[in-house]
C-alpha cells in the first residue's frame, strides 16, 4: 500500500458497559468490605485486569467451595448458572452478581423459553463460562451448537417448538450463518425477542471491517481467552486484514510482523483497558508509525448501574447511573 506509516485506530474498542460494571463492582466490594474479597472466576477475560485486581486483595477461585464461610463473592461478568447461586447461598457466602446485564437478559429468555416447553439451541462455545450459566438454567432443553457445521447435525426433539439463543461475544457473522443453517432445517426455528450478541461485540467487529479493509496488518489486545478479542482477529483476516495477531502487551509485537508494512490496524477487545491500546500506539510511534487516524464508526454512552448488593455505596462511582 502507498504512502507513509501510519495507525488506523479503530472505535469504538475496549472496555464496554458490563466489563466496566464488573470490574468497578471488585474495586467497590474491595474498598467498602477490605480484602480479601473472593471472584468465581476472572471477573472479565483479561490477564491485565485480573493482576491488578489481585495486587487490590480480590482472590480468584474456580468454584464457590474454595471459599470461607460467609466471605464477599462476586460472580463475574459472565454469569452464573443457578447451581452456583445455590451452592454460594448454602456456604453463607455473601454474594455480589456483577453478571452483566446483557448475560442476564440471555438467562432470562431461556427460563422463559424452557418454562414454555421450547427446545433451546444455544450457540456458543463449549466450556465458555457464559454458556454455562445459560444452559444451567435449562439444562434439560438446552443444547449446545458450537459451530455452522453442528447446525448441519443436531438433532431435536420436537421441530416445532425450536428457539435459538446465543453467547454474547461471537462473531456476528458466523452466528448468522450458524441460525441459517438451523433454519434450513428446522423452518419453524424461533428467534430471540431480540439479538442477543452484545451491542460492543458488534460495534467492534463492525469497526474493525472497515479498519481491515485498508490494512497491511491488525493488531488486536486482548486475552486469549477472551471470546470477543479473538472474534476480532479472524474478522480482520476476513475483510481484507494481510495478517492479523492478537497480543496482550506491546512487548509482544514481534519486528518482522512490521517488515514491509505501512499500514497497521489497532482495535482492542471488549475487556481492555485504554492504557494497554495506548502502550501499542507509543511502541508503534516508536517503530515510525507515529501517524494515527482514528476510524469510527459508532457512538457509545451505554452505562449500567452497579449489582445491587453494591448501590447503596454508589457516590463517585463511574458506574453511578441508571441502566
Amino acid at each position: 500500500m502507498a504512502g507513509g506509516k501510519r495507525v488506523l485506530l479503530a472505535a469504538p474498542r475496549g472496555y464496554c458497559a458490563g466489563v466496566d460494571r464488573a470490574v468497578i463492582a471488585v474495586e467497590k466490594a474491595l474498598e467498602h468490605y477490605g480484602a480479601p474479597v473472593y471472584v468465581r472466576k476472572q471477573i472479565v477475560h483479561n490477564t491485565h485486569v485480573v493482576a491488578e485486581l489481585e495486587h487490590k486483595g480480590a482472590v480468584f477461585v474456580d468454584e464457590v467451595d474454595e471459599v470461607p464461610t460467609g466471605s464477599h463473592i462476586v460472580f463475574s461478568a459472565h454469569g452464573v448458572s443457578p447451581a452456583v447461586v445455590n451452592a454460594a447461598a448454602e456456604r453463607g457466602l455473601q454474594a455480589i452478581d456483577a453478571t452483566c446485564p446483557l448475560v442476564t437478559k440471555v438467562h432470562r429468555e431461556a427460563v422463559r423459553f424452557a418454562r414454555d416447553d421450547f427446545e433451546i439451541l444455544l450457540i456458543g462455545h463449549e466450556g465458555h463460562e457464559e454458556v454455562e450459566g445459560t444452559a444451567g438454567e435449562a439444562p434439560e432443553n438446552t443444547t449446545l451448537v458450537g459451530s455452522p457445521d453442528d447446525a448441519d447435525i443436531v438433532e431435536v426433539r420436537n421441530p416445532a417448538r425450536v428457539v435459538w439463543l446465543s453467547q454474547t461475544t461471537l462473531s456476528v457473522d458466523e452466528t448468522m450463518e450458524t441460525v441459517r443453517r438451523l433454519r434450513k432445517r428446522f423452518p419453524l426455528l424461533q428467534d430471540p425477542p431480540s439479538d442477543d450478541i452484545c451491542y460492543a461485540t458488534q460495534n467492534r467487529q463492525v469497526a474493525i471491517k472497515k479498519v481491515a479493509a485498508d490494512s497491511d496488518l491488525v493488531i488486536v489486545v486482548g486475552s486469549a481467552n477472551s471470546s470477543n478479542s479473538v472474534r476480532l482477529v479472524e474478522v480482520a483476516l476476513e475483510y481484507g486484514a494481510t495478517a492479523a495477531y492478537r497480543i496482550d502487551y506491546a512487548s509482544e509485537v514481534k519486528q518482522e510482523w512490521l517488515d514491509g508494512v505501512n499500514t497497521v490496524g489497532v482495535t482492542s477487545g471488549a475487556s481492555v483497558p485504554e492504557e494497554l491500546v495506548d502502550e501499542l500506539l507509543s511502541a508503534l510511534a516508536d517503530a515510525g508509525y507515529a501517524d494515527v487516524i482514528p476510524v469510527k464508526t459508532a457512538e457509545e454512552d451505554l452505562i449500567f448501574s452497579l449489582p445491587k448488593e453494591l448501590r447503596g455505596n454508589l457516590k463517585g462511582s463511574r458506574a453511578a447511573q441508571p441502566e
